[in-house]
């Protein structure tokens, strides 16, 4: 079945945009589109999608209204994901959006609108239960210093540190492997130590791995 998608944008332009390209897509039915955060939340209501692709500024209050709906509909509508678009790459936009668990929302630069095949492979991700991070989200924390004292990091040992590095660019285990030249299997038991030590027990709400990237980038802010 097609995914069904309820887009929230303030400009027109913008929101008609949007539209007109996720319906070039197959497997994809944008059900409704609105341009303040009042009709967003009445069209979840309404329609009932399985994924919500919002702008994180908009009308009342051109603040965070993105980051607020994903917040209120983790309880009204949990299983409708969220696919927060920003034009700010601020690292503290992204950790309050996945602040209460990463499953089904995802965090992206406006300027994947241009890069298609990105932004429809976020929102199948986030309709699955996943999640996503914009890449350049993900330097601006790495390139942000180096890390405080007393972090839970601490614990970690060098090359711990470095396959969590490897996971906070993106990379999955096959990948890591082969930038560390490392087996696959090597990767699985430092993820396993990473998630012991920093005290990630399984939660089925928690992305595991979300979280101890979050971890990690925001001990580098």
């Amino acid at each position: 079945m097609a995914i069904r998608i309820v887009v929230a944008e303030d400009n027109y332009l913008v929101r008609e945009g949007v539209r007109r390209l996720l319906e070039t897509q197959p497997g994809i039915d944008v059900v409704a589109t609105c341009g303040d955060l009042d009709a967003l939340l009445r069209a979840v209501d309404a329609e009932r999608p399985d994924v919500v692709l919002t702008d994180i500024r908009m009308p009342p209050g051109d603040e965070d209204e993105g980051i607020q709906a994903a917040e209120r509909l983790r309880t009204t509508h949990p299983e409708t994901a969220v696919v927060v678009l920003s034009q700010f790459s601020d690292p503290e936009y992204a950790l309050a959006l996945f602040e209460e668990g990463s499953a089904r929302r995802a965090y992206l630069l406006k300027e994947r609108v241009n890069d298609l095949e990105q932004l429809v492979a976020a929102i199948h991700e986030v309709a699955a239960g996943g999640s996503a991070m914009d890449p350049k989200v993900v330097d601006a924390l790495v390139a942000a210093g180096s890390r405080r004292e007393g972090s839970p990091l601490d614990e970690l040992t060098p090359r711990e540190l470095e396959v969590l590095a490897e996971m906070a660019s993106g990379k999955n285990n096959a990948a890591i492997a082969e930038s560390l030249v490392v087996t696959p299997q090597s990767v699985e038991k430092y993820i396993h130590s990473i998630f012991q030590k920093l005290g990630l027990t399984w939660q089925a709400d928690v992305h595991r791995r979300v979280k101890a990237v979050l971890l990690f980038l925001s001990d580098r802010r």
